[in-house]
């Protein structure tokens, strides 16, 4: 910096005290410069605000449950002590009705079959035989009774055997997909007991617990969005328990899925049941932010700052949350940048992403 003696110069005294004065305007602008970027804020947080509006939103109940079947069978034989000889089924292996699912050794009731059969064409000569000797009154009328008992007898003992037969080959009472096997080829069975599960006609249905307020808000035919590895599955509602257990305090939904895709049977998935629709006070997904168990918004206050508000919610849809308390239609929010914020931070609101400036 250049120093000026005004003693010394050759300069008037008027001129001397001119350049005092702009020496000392100078000093003073450059403190005041220094002093205002001193104070100067710093740019607040760049955000975007919207409006909490009423929008018409689906009513549902959130609650979890197993995936079951509809029908399950339990299949076995009527025989016992016999080995097992085929088995033509597996777990999820589609049937058909009828078809024969495993066979028991067979050979000694073909043999009591054929007896019987035999016996049966017996009787059933004898008594043909006596029916003409009748008309000829060659035959008493008692032993014509006798013989048409007899062909009785081998008629029922016919079908007797031919039912045995008949049990040493389990069939499918149904269409549907095997869902247990209990056996395998070679094995002595007993009877009564379960060697095949089969899932009639492969239905599946979704079973939840709810408690008494939902319970009473789900009606027969309501939808149900089950959300399972990517994909959406719908059912509806088939059957409503008709009231609640008494130490539960909860009842027992059941909802068909006619197209389960993915969805296995003793799969535990949450499950959305749509109840209707109504207006609802609703805000961004992205405006609210969950801290120490409880969730906020951020309002805008004055001087560019924000202050944190805590808000109750409650499930929304299409991108947007409902808020049950905390806030009124029209209170602004910050949506974007909403994360990054503390109460009494500083904001510069620019406009939402994905917008024209």
């Amino acid at each position: 910096m250049l120093h000026y003696n005004a003693e010394s110069s050759a300069c008037p005294t008027g001129l001397a005290v001119t350049l005092r004065r702009i020496l000392l305007l100078i000093a003073l602008l450059a403190l005041a410069a220094c002093a205002k970027k001193a104070v100067e804020p710093a740019p607040g947080q760049a955000v975007s605000l919207a409006a909490a509006q009423v929008r018409t939103l689906p009513h549902d109940v959130l609650v979890s449950g197993p995936v079951a079947a509809v029908e399950e069978m339990q299949l076995g034989v009527e025989l016992s002590g016999l080995r097992i000889t085929a088995l033509n089924v597996d777990v999820g292996q589609g049937v058909r009705r009828n078809q024969v699912l495993l066979s028991l050794d067979h050979r000694a009731l073909d043999a009591n079959l054929a007896q019987a059969k035999a016996s049966l064409d017996v009787a059933q000569a004898n008594y043909k035989r006596a029916q003409t000797l009748a008309t000829q009154q060659l035959i008493a009328t008692s032993d014509v009774d006798s013989l048409r008992a007899q062909l009785a007898q081998a008629q029922a003992n016919a079908a007797t055997t031919q039912l045995q037969r008949d049990f040493a080959d389990l069939h499918a009472p149904a269409d549907g997909v095997i869902s247990v096997r209990n056996v395998l080829p070679g094995q002595v069975v007993s009877a009564g007991v379960e060697l095949l599960g089969l899932i009639r006609d492969s239905k599946l249905e979704w079973r939840a617990e709810l408690g008494e307020e939902p319970l009473s808000r789900v009606r027969v035919g309501d939808a149900v969005r089950i959300d399972y590895h990517g994909a959406q599955v719908v059912g509806r509602i088939r059957a409503v328990s008709p009231g609640v257990d008494a130490s539960t305090r909860t009842g027992t939904i059941y909802a068909d899925l006619p197209q389960p895709g993915a969805l296995k049977t003793g799969i535990y998935v949450e499950g959305r049941i749509v109840t209707g629709a109504g207006p609802a006070l609703v805000v961004p997904n992205a405006a609210v932010v969950s801290r120490d168990g409880h969730d906020y918004v951020f309002v805008p206050v004055a001087n560019d700052a924000v202050a944190r508000k805590r808000v109750d919610t409650a499930a929304g849809a299409d991108g947007f949350v409902q808020i049950l308390d905390g806030l009124k239609e029209g209170d602004k929010v910050v949506v974007d940048g909403a994360g990054f914020l503390g109460d009494g931070d500083r904001i510069r609101i620019v406009a939402p992403q994905g917008t024209a400036p």
